[in-house]
C-alpha cells in the first residue's frame, strides 16, 4: 500500500494468512488491526507519521520489521517477537537504545539517523547480531564503541555511511585503529572492506605500541609520586622543622605527664628521687595534669593535620596524572592533559586570570593572604571542542537570521569562569575527571538547576573552604577555567528558583556579589564584577584548564618568615605562641638527663635500685638511645616506654634484640619510632615477651596498615595504640594471620567457596580493552561472574576457572590451590603473602601479580612454563634468582619495582624478555643491562 489513501490500517482480518504487508507514505500515527494476521513474518511500516511502536503482540512469527523513517521517540513492545532478525529503525528520534534484550535471534539493526549518544550495555543480549548501523547519531566517545566488543557474531558496523552525518566519534584521530583492534571480527566497516589481514594486524601493532608507551608513562608518574613523598619527608627539616619540633616537644610533655615515673621498684612504690615522681603523685595536681594533658594533645593533632595536608597537596596532582594518562590511553589521544611552564603563554595567561579572581577582602575572616599556584593542566578534548563549537556555530546561524548584530558581537557574551567541585558529594577526585573526560553533567543534573559558574575565586570555593574548616583545615584548591557562551543572559530574580523554564529565550542568569561579605544580590546598584553564573546549556561550557594551588595564611607567611629568619630573634608565629603556653601551664615537668647508652650501671643509677631484678617500670622516653642492651636482665619489668626524640638519631632503629627474656612485661610503648618490619618486630615480642597485653606503636613509618598484622601475631593483646581489640577483631587477625582464607579449596568450606565464585571467572580470552590492568583484574571489572551463589555446582567447578582476582582480601598463604588445573590470570595484590607458594599445579598459568606483599624470594615458580607476565613490585626481593629465569623460557613482562634488588645478575637469562621494570631498587651497576641489548 503505497503512498496515500489509507489513513488507518483496517481490513486485514479478511487475510488471516498474510505473510508480508508493506506500507508505505501513509498518514498512520499507530499500527493496528495485526491481531487476526499470526502468520506475519514481514512487516513495513515506513514514512507514515508512527509516533510509537505497537499492535505487535500477536505477530509471534514476525523475522522482519521495517520502521524507519517515522516519529518514535521510544524502542518499546518488542519483548515477544523473539523470532525477529531484522528491525530498522532509522530516521525517527530515538535517545536511548533499549527494550531489546529478548531478541536473541536478531541479526540486522539499522539505528541509524536518529538521536542516541550513548550505547552502553544495552546491546550485549543480542549476541548473533551480525549488522548493526549507527550512522547520523551523536556518538562521541570511544568508550561506547568498545561495548560493541561483546557482540562475538558483528561483521558490519556502520557509524558513518555515505548517506548519513557521521557520528562525532568519527571525526577522532585513530577511530579506524580503534575499531579494528577492538573488533577484529569487522568484515565491513562503514561500507568498507577491512576483512584484510594486514589492517588488522597493523592496528593491533599499534595498539600494543600506545599500551607499552602508556604503561611506562603511568609508571614514570607513579615514580615521580614516590620520589616527591621520599623528598617530602628528606625536607622535612626545612619544611616541617617548625611542627616537628613541636609535635615531639608535646608528646616528651604528654608521655612524661602519663607516666610520671621513670622507674618503678617491684613493691610498686616510684623511686622518689626521680624530678618527676612529685608531679604525677600530687593529688593536688592531678586535676592540672588532666587539663594539661587535653591541652597537648590538642595541639599535637593540629601539627600531626598539617603534616598530612603538606603530603596530600603533592599526592592529589600525582594522581590526577595517572588518571590523565590512563584517559588519554582509553581515547586514543583524543583526551590529552599538557602540563603548563612558566614559557608557555598560556600558563602565564591562566595564573593572570585566577589571580585576579582572587581578593584578599573576601578571606578577611579566614586569615587568608594570599594563593601560590602549583600547577596548571591544560585540556584538550578533541570531543568536547567539537560539540562546543558545533553548538555556538548553530546559535551564530540562529542569531544571524534573527539577530543581525548578535552574531558579530558574540565574542562578548563569551567568558572564562571557575568551577569548583561540590563538597558535599565527597567525590572531588571523580568530579573531576568525569568533566575532563565528558565534561559538565546537564543543568537538571546538577542541584541547582543550571551549572554553577563564577568570576570570583572567594564564590567559588567558599562552600569547600567552610566544609574544610569544619575539619580544621584549610583544602587543597583545585578548580577548572571553562570558555562559557552565556548569550543572552539576565539577573536572577529575587525569590524564584534557578530554573530554565522560569527565564525562557536565556541561556544563563546571574547574580552579583557584595566582595566584601560574600553575599548574594540581585538589585540592579550591585557591581558586575563578581558575579555568580548559571549556565542552562553544558554543551556551552567547554573545560580548558585545571588550576591547583594552596591558600597562603598569616600563620603560614609568619612561620615562613622566622623559619628563614631565626636568628635575627623576630617574632615568633601565633602557633609557636599557643604551644608554648600549653608547654608552661602548670604543672611545669622538670627536665631529665639524657642517655646515649645502657648497661646495668646506668640502669640501676636511672632506677635507685640495688638489683636488677627490683624495677617493674622503666620510662626511657625522651633519651638518644638506638640499642637496648642490657634490659633482657630486667626480669620483672612489666611497663616499657622507649621512645626516641633526638633529630641527630632520627635514621636509627630501635632493635627487639634486647627483649629476651622479659616474660612478665605487659606494657611497651615504641611510637615515634623508626620500625618499618612489622613481621619480623611482632615476631621478636611474640617470642620473648608472651605476657604482653598492651602496646603502643603508633607513628612509625610502617609501609603498610599494620593492626590486623600485628594482633595476628601477639594474641594476647588486650589494647593497641590505645584502642581495645575486640574479640570479633582479634579472631579475624588470627584467621588472617595462619592464611585460612586460602588454606583449602574444599566445595565443604563455604566462606572460601563463596568468595572464590565471586572472585573468579571462566573466560577463554583476554578482553580487548585499552587497558594497563592486568587480565585477571580487567575480567574481574567487565565481566560478571559465570555462576551464582545459590547455583548447584558441578563436581570439577573448580577446574573451569580461568582468572583469578584476590586483591586485597588480606591473605598470608597460598597452598592447595591444585584444583585450578586451568587457571591462567592470577592477581594476589595487596596481601601479606610471604611466600610463593602452593601454585605448582597451575601449570597454565600466563600472568602473575603479586605486588604489595612481603615476599623474599620468588621460590615455587620453576614449574610455570608458560609464565609470560610477572609483576612483583612492593616486596622484600633482594635479588633476582637467575636459576629460576631459565625456567620460565616465555617470559616477556617482569617488573621488580620498588624491591631492594642490588644487582640484576643473570637477567639475560630471560631470554624471551621484552619490558623489564626494575626502578627504584638498590642496584649499583648497569652493567647486567647491556646482555639484553642485542634483542632490542
Amino acid at each position: 500500500i503505497f503512498f496515500s489513501g489509507f489513513p488507518r490500517m483496517v481490513g486485514l482480518s479478511f487475510f488471516p494468512r498474510l505473510c508480508q504487508l508493506t506500507i508505505v507514505g501513509q498518514d498512520i500515527k499507530c499500527i493496528e488491526g495485526l491481531d487476526c494476521c499470526p502468520l506475519l513474518r514481514e512487516l513495513w511500516v515506513v514514512q507514515c507519521h508512527l509516533t510509537r511502536i505497537s499492535g505487535l503482540q500477536n505477530c509471534l512469527q514476525l523475522e522482519k520489521l521495517y520502521l524507519y523513517d517515522n516519529e518514535i521517540c521510544e524502542i518499546e513492545n518488542l519483548e515477544l517477537q523473539t523470532n525477529l532478525e531484522v528491525l530498522w529503525l532509522n530516521n525517527n528520534c530515538i535517545t536511548h537504545i533499549q527494550g531489546l534484550n529478548t531478541l536473541q535471534n536478531l541479526k540486522e539493526l539499522n539505528l541509524a539517523d536518529n538521536v542516541i549518544e550513548k550505547i552502553g550495555r544495552n546491546l550485549d543480549a543480542n549476541a548473533s547480531l551480525e549488522s548493526l548501523n549507527l550512522s547520523g547519531n551523536k556518538i562521541s566517545s570511544f568508550k561506547e564503541l568498545t561495548l560493541l566488543a561483546c557482540l562475538p557474531n558483528l561483521r558490519e558496523l556502520a557509524l558513518k555511511d555515505p548517506t548519513s552525518t557521521p557520528n562525532p566519534v568519527c571525526l577522532l584521530c585513530n577511530y579506524a585503529t580503534h575499531v579494528l583492534y577492538h573488533m577484529p571480527g569487522l568484515q565491513q566497516l562503514d561500507m568498507y572492506d577491512v576483512s584484510n589481514k594486514q589492517a588488522k594486524e597493523a592496528a593491533e601493532s599499534t595498539v600494543m605500541k600506545k599500551i607499552m608507551y602508556y604503561n611506562m608513562c603511568v609508571r614514570t608518574a607513579q615514580r615521580t609520586l614516590a620520589e616527591a613523598r621520599f623528598s617530602l619527608t628528606e625536607k622535612k627539616k626545612t619544611l616541617l622543622q617548625l611542627p616537628d619540633e613541636c609535635i615531639r616537644t608535646l608528646n616528651h610533655a604528654r608521655k612524661n605527664g602519663e607516666l610520671g615515673d621513670s622507674a618503678y621498684l617491684t613493691d610498686g612504690s616510684p623511686d622518689r628521687s626521680d624530678p618527676t615522681t612529685d608531679i604525677s603523685h600530687n593529688p593536688a595536681l592531678e586535676p592540672k595534669i588532666l587539663i594539661k594533658m587535653e591541652a597537648l594533645m590538642e595541639r599535637l593533632m593540629l601539627w600531626i593535620r598539617r603534616m598530612d595536608e603538606l603530603v596530600s597537596k603533592i599526592t592529589l596532582m600525582m594522581e590526577h596524572r595517572v588518571q590523565f594518562l590512563l584517559m588519554e590511553l582509553e581515547s586514543v589521544g583524543n583526551i590529552r592533559l599538557e602540563e603548563g611552564c612558566s614559557t608557555d603563554p598560556w600558563f602565564t595567561s591562566c595564573c593572570n586570570l585566577l589571580l585576579s579572581c582572587f581578593s584578599q577582602s573576601d578571606y578577611k575572616i579566614y586569615s587568608i593572604t594570599g594563593i601560590k599556584i602549583n600547577k596548571v593542566v591544560r585540556i584538550h578534548n578533541s570531543v568536547l571542542r567539537l560539540r562546543f563549537e558545533d553548538k555556538l556555530h548553530s546559535l551564530l546561524c540562529i542569531f544571524e537570521f534573527n539577530l543581525p548584530f548578535s552574531s558579530r558581537n558574540y565574542k562578548h557574551q563569551l567568558e572564562y569562569l571557575l568551577y569548583a567541585a561540590d563538597p558535599e558529594k565527597n567525590c572531588e577526585k571523580e568530579n573531576v575527571l568525569c568533566i575532563v573526560e565528558e565534561g559538565f553533567n546537564t543543568a537538571e543534573q546538577h542541584k541547582e538547576g543550571a551549572i554553577p559558574l563564577s568570576n570570583s575565586l572567594s564564590v567559588t570555593e567558599q562552600p569547600r573552604i567552610e566544609h574544610a574548616l569544619h575539619q580544621c583545615l584549610l583544602p587543597v584548591g583545585q578548580v577548572i577555567i571553562s570558555k562559557v557562551f552565556v548569550g543572552h543572559s539576565m539577573p536572577i530574580r529575587e525569590g524564584e528558583p534557578v530554573d530554565r523554564t522560569g527565564y525562557p529565550r536565556t541561556y544563563s542568569v546571574y547574580r552579583s556579589v557584595d566582595s566584601k561579605h560574600i553575599t548574594a544580590h540581585t538589585g540592579p546598584k550591585c557591581s558586575p564584577r563578581q558575579r555568580q553564573w548559571f549556565v542552562f546549556d553544558h554543551e556551552l561550557v567547554l573545560p580548558e584548564y585545571i588550576v591547583y594551588f594552596e591558600y597562603i595564611t598569616r600563620d603560614q607567611e609568619h612561620s615562613a618568615v622566622s623559619g628563614r629568619n631565626t636568628a635575627r630573634n623576630e617574632t615568633p608565629s601565633n602557633d609557636i605562641i599557643l604551644d608554648n603556653e600549653v608547654l608552661n601551664m602548670e604543672p611545669v615537668l622538670k627536665p631529665q638527663p639524657k642517655l646515649f647508652s645502657l648497661d646495668e650501671k646506668i640502669l640501676l643509677n636511672v632506677a635507685r635500685a640495688r638489683v636488677l631484678t627490683q624495677i617493674t617500670v622503666l620510662n626511657l622516653h625522651g633519651n638518644s638511645l638506638s640499642r637496648m642492651q642490657g634490659i633482657s636482665r630486667l626480669t620483672a619489668l612489666r611497663h616499657l616506654t622507649i621512645m626516641i626524640t633526638e633529630h641527630d638519631i632520627i635514621h636509627l632503629k630501635i632493635k627487639y634484640e634486647g627483649l629476651r627474656g622479659l616474660g612478665q612485661l605487659k606494657q611497651l610503648d615504641v611510637s615515634w619510632n623508626k620500625l618499618t618490619k612489622v613481621r619480623e618486630d611482632t615476631a621478636v615480642l611474640r617470642k620473648h615477651t608472651p605476657a604482653l597485653l598492651k602496646l603502643d606503636a603508633q607513628y612509625n613509618p610502617w609501609n603498610k596498615e599494620v593492626r590486623m598484622i600485628i594482633l595476628g601475631h601477639l594474641t594476647t593483646l588486650t589494647h593497641l595504640n590505645d584502642v581495645v581489640v575486640t574479640e570479633e577483631e582479634a579472631a579475624n587477625a588470627v584467621q588472617m594471620a595462619a592464611g585460612m582464607f586460602c588454606n583449602s579449596i574444599r566445595p565443604t568450606d563455604t566462606a572460601f567457596q563463596a568468595s572464590l565464585l565471586a572472585h573468579s571467572r571462566t573466560n577463554s580470552d583476554r578482553p580487548r580493552s585499552l587497558s594497563l590492568l592486568s587480565t585477571a583484574q580487567l575480567l574481574y571489572l567487565l565481566c560478571p561472574a559465570p555462576w551464582g551463589l545459590t547455583q548447584e555446582l558441578v563436581p570439577d567447578w573448580t577446574a573451569k576457572i580461568t582468572a583469578l582476582n584476590l586483591d586485597g582480601q588480606k591473605i598470608s598463604k597460598l597452598i592447595n590451590l591444585n584444583k585450578l588445573v586451568n587457571l591462567r590470570w592470577a592477581s594476589f595484590n595487596n596481601n601479606d603473602i610471604s611466600k610463593v607458594e602452593g601454585l605448582d599445579s597451575c601449570l597454565k598459568l600466563e600472568e602473575l601479580s603479586l605486588n604489595n606483599n612481603s615476599i623474599s624470594t620468588l621460590s615455587g615458580l620453576s614449574k610455570l612454563h608458560r609464565l609470560n607476565k610477572l609483576s612483583v613490585d612492593g616486596n622484600q626481593l633482594s635479588s633476582l634468582d637467575a636459576s629460576l629465569l631459565d625456567h620460565l623460557p616465555n617470559l616477556s613482562f617482569l617488573s621488580v619495582e620498588n624491591n631492594c634488588i642490588s644487582s640484576l645478575h643473570g637477567i639475560q637469562r630471560a631470554h624471551s624478555l621484552l619490558e623489564l621494570c626494575v626502578a627504584n631498587n638498590q642496584i649499583s651497576s648497569s652493567r647486567d643491562i647491556y646482555y639484553l641489548k642485542a634483542r632490542v
